[in-house]
């Protein structure tokens, strides 16, 4: 019988404290086509290629968008990413290209189709729901988030929204990631039966099987970062607060955040030694990718966290106050039915067949009997998880060592989806939780395979450091191209 420490440790070294943190997750620049999809001309397509086709007029946003839809109609019924679809799509891209015509062209995101986690608000015929059937028939949200705001106003076109492991993977120490009520199972485009992380499952697994050129997602600890390793794709978990995170679901607002070739010529990188020794495939290609860096003209410097594992309670203490305080005042300017913890509580149980067919809910139960955030024990467990990943953790080795930024392994390789046993990643890399609890940011990016399932390597660093860690880790995309296309396989042979 595990006790309520171990089964909280694990739960959080499961990444699965999803999210509220919001990120780009975008098509890496690799090449490999896969010819016996539809819509080939599309696969691993980037953002600057379908403006370059758009400009010479090649392809129009609403050609693009149109191919993108039909291939979510006909792929997608594989992987299960995509929640629903925005049923004004087709009209938004064509008032962008009116707009291009007349030489109105917003950015580079102009035209470009965008998928959206369904935990983040759209005042449009779409559905904001976290997943659950709680919310299906809440009231639209009054305006959009802040971020959708900010993407139409560049001329992006809402797509619709992607699956996710419902309430952000807060509800049960027991669920399987990418699962929610209302949306049902996604799974990983490389092989099927294998899970894809959580809990912005459905954000990554769309980019990864080429149903979007972008898509968002949220985090808390680890909701980003694992899926998009999980799924062989770019993964930006930017700093906390430096993307506002009005108009989301919450889980915890102390957390929750939106994610040039010669990058790593004399850069000093930290490698993150205490996520070595956990499964040899994932040593071996973190090793090939160390290899890559320093002939890319990095300098390696192994470092030790010795505050690892000692943070893990406070920052699940924290997550269960600000969990109850956050989502009660979403649910209220949300203006929904169920108004409280304790209704949601009440609706799981009394549709518990459709809510909580294969695990329950515990961690509501257990963030239910909170206080508020002026609890001493609450504010107690801030202090020391926040302490121990910043002053003590990433800002002393960072100081001490004069480095640029940190790798690890982003994941170890991905569990078999088990509905009835839940999550059961052995020998998981929980190396999100350093950056994840201390608000900085963190970008994944594709470093290998162990046979036919992605490895991801992590660099993370200072708070406000994304264009240090951006140029690093184009760099390593470039020099590695590690980034592959997935099979679709049904299983292992």
């Amino acid at each position: 019988m595990k006790t309520e420490k171990q089964t909280r440790r694990e739960f959080l070294q499961a990444g699965m404290a999803a999210p509220l943190a919001f990120t780009f997750m975008k098509n890496s620049e690799a090449e490999n086509l896969n010819s016996f999809e539809p819509n080939t001309e599309l696969n691993e397509i980037t953002v600057s290629e379908l403006q370059a086709a758009m400009k010479a007029g090649k392809m129009s946003a609403k050609e693009i968008a149109k191919k993108y839809l039909e291939r979510i109609e006909n792929v997608d019924k594989r992987l299960n990413s995509v929640i629903e679809t925005n049923p004004d799509a087709l009209k938004i891209a064509e008032e962008m290209d009116k707009q291009r015509k007349n030489k109105q062209v917003r950015g580079a995101l102009h035209g470009i189709p965008v998928l959206l986690k369904d935990n983040i608000d759209t005042a449009d015929r779409m559905k904001t729901t976290a997943g659950s059937f709680a919310l299906i028939d809440a009231p639209t949200p009054k305006r959009d988030a802040f971020l959708v705001e900010q993407l139409r106003k560049a001329g992006a076109v809402i797509l619709g929204k992607t699956n996710l492991s419902e309430w952000a993977n807060f509800r049960s120490t027991n669920s399987s990631s990418g699962w929610s009520g209302r949306g049902g199972q996604t799974n990983n485009p490389y092989i099927l039966n294998r899970n894809a992380c959580g809990s912005s499952t459905g954000s990554a697994v769309a980019v990864a099987a080429n149903l979007t050129a972008v898509s968002i997602g949220t985090e808390t600890d680890g909701s980003i970062v694992c899926p998009a390793a999980f799924c062989g794709i770019v993964g930006i978990k930017p700093t906390l607060g430096l993307i506002s995170r009005s108009g989301v679901i919450p889980i915890a607002h102390s957390q929750d955040t939106a994610g040039q070739k010669d990058g790593l010529k004399g850069a000093r990188i930290g490698v993150a030694k205490d996520f070595w020794g956990k499964k040899d495939e994932v040593d071996k290609a973190m090793n090939n990718a160390l290899d890559a860096m320093k002939q890319a003209g990095a300098t390696l410097v192994d470092v030790k966290f010795p505050t690892l594992k000692k943070f893990d309670a406070a920052e699940f203490e924290v997550l269960l106050y600000e969990f109850k305080t956050d989502l009660e005042k979403y649910l209220a300017e949300r203006n929904a039915k169920y108004k409280t913890l304790a209704d949601l509580i009440k609706f799981n149980e009394d549709n518990r067949e459709r809510e909580m067919p294969y695990f329950g809910q515990e961690i509501f139960l257990q963030a239910q009997k909170k206080g508020n955030l002026q609890s001493r024990e609450y504010r107690l467990a801030l202090q020391k998880s926040k302490t121990l990943t910043k002053a003590q953790g990433i800002d002393a080795i960072m100081n001490k060592d004069k480095l640029d930024a940190i790798a690890a392994p982003s994941n170890s390789t991905a569990w078999m989806t088990d509905l009835m046993n839940g999550d059961c990643g052995s020998s998981y890399i929980s190396s999100s939780s350093l950056a994840a609890v201390a608000g900085y940011p963190n970008i994944t990016v594709p470093a290998g395979f162990a046979r036919e399932m992605p490895i991801g390597i992590s660099f993370f660093g200072r708070p406000y450091s994304e264009p240090t860690l951006i140029k690093i880790a184009y760099a390593f995309e470039q020099a590695t191209k590690a980034r592959r296309m997935p099979k679709f396989l049904p299983a292992y042979a």
